[in-house]
């Protein structure tokens, strides 16, 4: 199936609540445009801009430098609404996870993982997955739809009204930074492939990079892929994100059999793709993210092999702890072999940090995440099916 094939089929639907249209995933264009529509000058859609993405205001009667009969108006046409949070967790390691919903129902899950001296949040870009990666809890979850640019910025923003992670006043200039932010990185590595969701997660991904609004800067914006070849090179070009690829595998036959998209564009077709990505460089490398696999990938054998196909890559590797969740096929392996693998790395002039796990007792851990919705309808059928076995 074709990009623009795969977009419209899983198209996310309108959101047609109440008459009123929901400003929160509007870019500046659109957003002028529904000023404009008001007879108002265009001046205000900036202020509005800087209201709604840089202060995070949720009420019209808060942005105090609109008129009240324009703020008024506003009320009756717009919203500025992120996703409702259907279930919110903390781990013990102070990583936050919510389960968020939507107005059809569908849910999605976001992670905020904070660290010493930056705060990291993992965001979706789909219902499900459709690439059912074998050792991804995801991707047991089947594809219902793509995120809206409004849903996956309304993640960011919603992350930020639970962390109070908004401006506290308007002094100084709107790109200025909050000096205590707990959103200094995004990833999206949540639920979903980013690159099937090209268009809604470019326009969401502008929006938050725009310094006058939620101003994360695009060199702390990763997108993750697990290879979709084509877009990648426009991603690059027109984003400038950084890029990790999820590699897993170093031989065509096993990432075939745990990474399904490797048969559409193998091996040989992905590092040229990374060898191509616009703006990598030594100081710019790509992360490639390795699950660790326990008698699967995690041989000295392999390590070597990865370091031989990723010769002449400016390239980091994150190598990932297998992380377990119901069900799994796999299992992790010892501190010893994931040591000796990192070594192997090292020793061939490749970074291999080891990622420590974050969040696992909420199931917010890199390949943990799945719709809350999705493993209680799981449940029941299984309890369905052991009641009929009685019977």
């Amino acid at each position: 199936m074709s990009q623009r094939a795969h977009a419209q089929q899983f198209a996310p639907p309108p959101d047609t609540r109440d008459g009123r249209a929901n400003l929160v995933g509007l870019s500046r264009d659109e957003l002028g445009a529904a000023v404009s529509e008001l007879g108002e000058p265009a001046f205000r859609a900036r202020q509005l801009w800087s209201w709604v993405y840089h202060h995070g205001a949720r009420d019209f009667a808060a942005m105090t430098t609109l008129a009240k009969p324009l703020r008024a108006r506003l009320a009756e046409r717009f919203r500025v609404e992120r996703p409702e949070i259907a279930r919110a967790q903390t781990s013990s390691d102070g990583t936050r996870k919510w389960l968020l919903r939507s107005p059809d129902g569908q849910e999605v899950e976001s992670v905020h993982i904070p660290e010493a001296a930056r705060g990291t949040l993992c965001v979706s870009s789909q219902v499900g997955c459709t690439l059912t990666c074998r050792f991804c809890h995801t991707g047991t979850q089947r594809l219902v739809r793509n995120l809206s640019a409004a849903e996956i910025v309304g993640q960011v923003m919603l992350a930020r009204d639970e962390l109070g992670d908004w401006p506290t006043s308007t002094a100084g200039p709107a790109a200025q930074p909050n000096p205590g932010r707990q959103i200094t990185n995004l990833v999206l590595m949540g639920m979903g492939e980013p690159l099937y969701n090209y268009d809604n997660v470019a326009k969401a991904i502008r929006i938050v990079m725009d310094g006058e609004g939620i101003a994360i800067s695009k060199r702390r914006i990763t997108l993750s892929t697990a290879g979709v070849v084509p877009a990648m090179r426009r991603c690059g070009e027109e984003l400038g994100v950084n890029l990790a690829v999820s590699l897993h595998a170093v031989s065509n036959e096993l990432r075939d059999d745990i990474v399904p998209l490797n048969r559409k564009y193998p091996l040989a077709e992905l590092l040229a793709a990374c060898r191509d990505y616009p703006g990598v460089h030594n100081a710019r490398r790509i992360t490639f993210e390795y699950v660790l696999l326990k008698g699967v990938n995690d041989s000295p054998a392999d390590a070597r092999e990865m370091a031989r196909l990723l010769k002449g890559i400016p390239a980091k590797v994150n190598l990932i702890p297998f992380n377990p969740w119901p069900g799994a096929p796999f299992e992790c392996p010892s501190a010893e072999v994931i040591e000796r693998f990192a070594q192997i790395l090292f020793e061939g002039g490749l970074t291999a940090p080891v990622r420590q796990p974050r969040g696992q007792d909420i199931m917010a851990a890199c390949g943990q995440l799945k719709s809350a919705s999705e493993r209680l309808k799981k449940a029941a059928r299984e309890a369905a099916a052991r009641t009929a076995s009685r019977q």
